[in-house]
């Protein structure tokens, strides 16, 4: 298995940083229930979805290219950013209703996002393991 490429490890470390940062932006609204925080949390997840297609394309290309290893790890990091995607965008809906609305499907899902995230991140970066020469 290849490390992962350079500009691919770039643009896999935006989603679980944005989407963190949506879970806290949804904690201080839950903690405080001022707006501005709801407002936050949709543009971080905006971001995290943005970033988040791009790293998805490259894992379909890197998967497509893998040949016999197609299944297996190149699998499992292509579905995480799927899932991880999918909720995102159900979250980011979630996040356009009404302040008051979103609460307390917009936490449930923006955890999930970011434990999806976080898994996704692990799969792409555990590329070689220890002592492992290419």
């Amino acid at each position: 298995m290849r490390p992962i490429h350079p500009l691919h490890s770039i643009l896999l470390a935006f989603p679980l940083s944005l989407f963190f940062g949506a879970l806290v932006s949804d904690v201080a609204y839950a903690t405080s229930f001022h707006v501005q925080w709801i407002n936050f949390s949709s543009w971080l997840i905006a971001g995290g979805l943005f970033m988040g297609a791009f790293a998805l394309i490259w894992s379909v290309v890197e998967w497509r290219r893998g040949g016999v290893s197609r299944l297996g790890r190149p699998m499992a990091y292509f579905l995480a950013l799927l899932i991880m995607w999918t909720l995102g965008f159900v979250n980011a809906l979630v996040h356009a209703n009404d302040a008051w609305a979103t609460m307390p499907a917009s936490l449930y899902l923006s955890i999930v996002a970011t434990l999806v995230a976080l898994v996704a991140s692990w799969i792409g970066y555990s590329g070689l393991h220890a002592g492992e020469q290419k």
